[in-house]
């Protein structure tokens, strides 16, 4: 499938924090992005998009588009080939799993593709689901073929009681493929990201990326972490993922983006040498008896701390390498570009 780079490029969630980085590497290529987000009339939140187009032989145009309106993002459509759909509610804590995050997630998807198919020019479509449509559980690594989740497993571990956002994932990117094997005019490649870590565009504040990696320098998790783990990629990482599925011809199906399997420990450890002196950054694990009995005050369910902590966690992530050519940057290099983002933003200032 060729994309032809005259015409324009359209991306939901432009603001957000994976967005941000695919938009400044659309606009670095010269392209034309149709950034589709909430409120295009709030200056304040799409001010760095217009200052990165300023810097580049690109293009934006801003267009009003709401996850939940079908045919809101049909205009912005209008002449593109390509489309990345990003937007999607990341939330762990949730009154109204139903309302907050699956209705949105999978009738985003559904607006979305249906839109797609109803312009007449889109060709192929980038979705962002995520690992947590693979998988529920760190436990369930042991039901999978060799020890490694792979792009043939799917999540079916989680429910809208039992990780919910994870729960939402899935069934986004269920509603995707049944919405691209219904048609034939455009195809549809999947970027299934780990945990994503990494300098945002600008400070992503309301991220749940953020608020971990500020707990680990802000005194919040200095008496230890639970035993967690995890896969991990660089937010630039992952834009540069997203801009090769869109443009090269051969993408298809799911892609896991994941650089390191790591533990929650061993992401703090990375940056000890460099600012543990200065920050109470965590230096050993939580026992799995107290991770269980803190549980509830932590936000967590004890059914979620025996069926993820002291599990291995695994991905094979050879697929995307081949066949997309991507080489990931060290997750030690981008935890300490991260961190000294934090700081630098202010995130650990005494109030």
């Amino acid at each position: 499938m060729n994309i032809d780079k005259s015409k324009p490029v359209m991306i939901t969630g432009a603001t957000g924090y994976v967005a941000g980085w695919i938009v400044k590497r659309l606009l670095d290529e010269g392209l034309t992005v149709h950034a589709a987000v909430r409120s295009p009339e709030k200056k304040d939140k799409i001010a760095h998009l217009e200052q990165f187009a300023s810097n580049s032989s690109g293009t934006i145009k801003f267009f009003k588009a709401d996850l939940t309106q079908p045919g809101s993002y049909t205009e912005a459509m209008q002449d593109c080939e390509l489309v990345f759909h990003t937007a999607s509610p990341f939330f762990m804590n949730v009154k109204d799993p139903q309302k907050e995050l699956i209705e949105p997630a999978v009738h985003g998807t559904e607006n979305v593709l249906n839109s797609a198919s109803e312009v007449g020019t889109v060709k192929r479509i980038v979705l962002t689901s995520s690992c947590a449509a693979i998988y529920g559980d760190s436990k369930d690594l042991l039901g999978t073929p060799n020890q490694k989740f792979t792009e043939e497993v799917w999540n079916t571990t989680s429910s809208i009681t039992r990780s919910p956002y994870s729960y939402s994932k899935k069934l986004a990117e269920e509603k995707a493929w049944e919405l691209a094997k219904a048609q034939n005019a455009w195809d549809l490649v999947v970027i299934n990201p780990s945990f994503v870590v990494g300098p945002g565009i600008k400070a992503h504040t309301n991220s749940e990326s953020y608020n971990i990696i500020k707990q680990m320098g802000d005194g919040t998790m200095k008496s230890g972490l639970p035993d967690l783990a995890l896969g991990c990629v660089d937010v630039r990482d992952l834009a540069e993922a997203h801009f090769r599925a869109g443009f090269t011809p051969e993408a298809h199906g799911r892609n896991i983006a994941s650089a390191e399997n790591i533990t929650f420990l061993g992401l703090a450890n990375m940056l000890q040498d460099k600012y543990g002196s200065k920050y109470p950054i965590p230096k050993k694990k939580i026992a799995k008896w107290l991770v269980w009995l803190i549980a509830p005050m932590a936000g967590f369910t004890r059914q979620f701390v025996s069926d993820n902590v002291g599990y291995d966690w695994k991905a094979d992530n050879s697929k995307i390498k081949r066949e997309l050519k991507m080489e990931f940057r060290p997750v030690k290099e981008t935890m300490n570009d991260f961190f000294q983002q934090l700081i630098d933003t202010g995130a650990f200032a005494k109030k």
